[in-house]
């Protein structure tokens, strides 16, 4: 996608990238969204916090309904880019659970934690056939397609029941996360993960 050169990022003279304009809208959008939910959060909060205009706001974004679907966008790169970064990083498929589950243990117990952005935005975008809950649907395809690969890599035959068990553990653990610390919430996730491999027909030394 071409992009005009008031849109472009650019990189100052001590090499330091400074964002585009249609990145600062997405960061203050990343948090404001996060934060206080989208619903909460109108086109003119976030303008004001980026400081353009609703012509330039507009310009990148027709829609605030375009702009939560590029949130949920960048949102789910970033958690498919973990994910890989795990598998990539990990000596096998079980380890690569062991990682994810302590990742999702501290990611869920940190200071301004507020849930799965995913199933946050699915509450407030009630139409399944809304752009919004389209890319809801699509990540969460892609996160029990990533299971089902690993959970098949380590001996478990009914992959697909298990991989929607294992989204299952994986949305809970991250609610658990309120309440809980994280070891405790990682350690936990992983038992589970292994717990639905096993009745799936994984063989696990755990």
């Amino acid at each position: 996608m071409s992009t005009t050169p008031s849109s472009a990022a650019t990189t100052s003279a001590d090499g330091s990238r400074t964002l585009s304009i249609r990145e600062r809208i997405l960061e203050a959008a990343t948090e404001l969204f996060y934060t206080h939910g989208i619903r909460a959060v109108s086109a003119d909060k976030i303008i004001d916090r980026v400081g353009i205009t609703k012509v330039t706001f507009y310009r990148h974004f027709r829609s605030k309904d375009d702009l939560v679907v590029a949130y949920l966008e960048s949102q789910a790169a970033r958690e498919r880019g973990a994910l890989d970064a795990i598998r990539e990083s990990t000596d096998g498929d079980a380890e690569a659970f062991r990682s994810f589950a302590e990742l999702i243990g501290t990611a869920s117990c940190q200071p301004g934690f507020r849930g799965c952005a995913f199933i946050n935005a699915a509450a407030e975008y009630s139409d399944p056939d809304s752009s919004v809950r389209k890319v809801v649907a699509d990540h969460r395809a892609w996160y029990r397609e990533a299971f089902a690969t690993m959970l098949g890599r380590i001996g478990v035959t009914d992959t697909a029941d298990a991989a929607d068990e294992v989204l299952m553990l994986r949305d809970g653990a991250m609610v658990a996360g309120y309440l809980g610390e994280a070891s405790r919430v990682g350690r936990a996730l992983a038992s589970a993960i292994f717990a639905v491999a096993s009745a799936h027909g994984a063989k696990i030394a755990r």
